[in-house]
């Protein structure tokens, strides 16, 4: 009896959750998350939310409560990063964060005593590395991706370094987002929970803008002036960490400092290879075979084990050489860094990888080629003509692949992004 009551008690929240175009497939691993990260009645009415962000009148009338009752749950709310609140012109609206990059990360981005995080890092890993739908679901599906790696900026040429596009570099993102704030990462603390955690450092993981200064304003991060924060992505240099961060170009709101053996994103990039379950850089490794010594120091620090060694056959001897994996390369180039004789460069692709322009751009993408437009079209779940609108949507984004595709290369035009600046302006 309990097992069903626990399921149904948050089932709302779970297919309310699954209207993003990256959800959580439901499972009775994710029902015990739900149940640790909020109580039973706040899954109800989180459940009956937009996916826009919305105001406390909204909230208020969706749930048929008075105002001041409504802006009391929804602080307490985003107290516990659940939801995230956002201040602009004296006004703040609300919004639910997707669970991963989103709320998932922010109960674990610092040390807590009103969250069991030893019991909630064990669930997450059994949700996240050993159930495979939900990392499927994350990474793999659509020709668009949550994340995107950035340009290891210590490797790169002076002659490269001058075309690098600023959205391309993380150290153009800190030197202009307002504000920056700093907060344990997510992964290798849920790891030290396990005992597995490396010896990177975890008070490095950034966020920006809208969402900082909400982590900020409710203890979850600490705010960093532009200096420090460059400071941590030295660090991060240091010690051959990967920068991912959001897959937009304008307004990048989390960029993370990844190693290869705790953070989701690399495992991912592993496992799912062929999948290409997260953007590139715009860069790839070449190795100079005259060069190379063979010391496999690049295939050491290579975070996706694109790099490995192999008999040199020139030599006729047991000597080895460096061979790269195109398919697997992330183009971060901690390789390049790495190798003691210079045998490894940086040069760009032959085709520079399209970037979705902010954060509604790369949603409404990834939602055409995920088959959940109408969620966010017709996202007031307590309106049964949005419902019936919503179905008949549905059945349009169930037609052939190609057409599906098709739709999805139309809106990553100019098109989209002049729309968008209007709407945002």
């Amino acid at each position: 009896m309990a097992h069903h009551t626990l399921k149904n008690g948050y089932t709302g929240l779970a297919d309310r959750l699954n209207r993003f175009p990256l959800g959580a497939p439901p499972s009775e691993l994710l029902y015990k998350i739900l149940k640790l990260l909020v109580r039973e009645p706040e899954a109800a009415m989180v459940a009956l939310l937009p996916i826009k962000p919305f105001t406390v009148g909204r909230a208020a009338r969706i749930w048929e409560i008075n105002e001041a009752e409504a802006r009391k749950i929804l602080e307490e709310l985003a107290g516990r990063a659940i939801l995230v609140d956002i201040v602009q012109n004296g006004e703040t609206r609300y919004v639910l964060p997707p669970p991963m990059a989103g709320f998932f990360e922010f109960s674990m981005m610092r040390v807590r005593d009103d969250l069991d995080q030893k019991l909630l890092s064990e669930l997450f890993y059994q949700y996240l590395n050993v159930e495979e739908d939900f990392a499927r679901h994350l990474f793999c599906e659509g020709e668009t991706q949550l994340g995107r790696i950035f340009v290891h900026e210590p490797a790169l040429p002076r002659e490269s370094a001058l075309h690098v596009l600023d959205y391309e570099r993380a150290s153009e993102i800190i030197q202009t987002a307002t504000p920056m704030a700093v907060g344990t990462c997510y992964c290798r603390h849920k790891m030290g929970h396990l005992g597995k955690a490396c010896a990177a450092p975890q008070d490095i993981c950034m966020t920006f803008n809208t969402t900082a200064d909400s982590l900020i304003r409710h203890g979850h991060a600490r705010r960093v002036p532009r200096a420090e924060g460059l400071e941590l992505l030295h660090k991060a240099y240091d010690n051959n960490l990967v920068q991912f961060g959001e897959n937009v170009r304008e307004q990048v709101n989390f960029i993370c400092n990844c190693c290869s053996c705790c953070c989701e994103a690399m495992i991912a990039a592993r496992r799912f290879a062929f999948l290409q379950p997260v953007h590139t850089t715009n860069y790839m490794p070449v190795v100079d075979y005259a060069q190379c010594l063979g010391c496999g120091k690049c295939a050491g620090v290579c975070p996706v084990e694109a790099l490995s060694l192999s008999a040199d056959e020139k030599t006729g001897d047991n000597s080895t050489i460096a061979v790269l994996d195109e398919e697997r390369c992330l183009g971060c180039g901690l390789c390049v860094r790495a190798c003691p004789a210079n045998a490894l460069r940086l040069e760009p692709r032959p085709e520079r990888l399209i970037t979705p322009l902010n954060s509604a751009h790369r949603i409404v993408v990834m939602a055409i080629e995920r088959g959940t437009l109408q969620h966010l079209i017709f996202d007031n779940r307590v309106l049964w003509s949005h419902r019936a609108l919503a179905a008949v949507l549905g059945v349009v984004l169930k037609l052939p692949p190609v057409k599906q595709i098709l739709a999805s290369r139309q809106l990553k035009s100019r098109y989209l992004e002049t729309l968008i600046r209007r709407i945002d302006g």
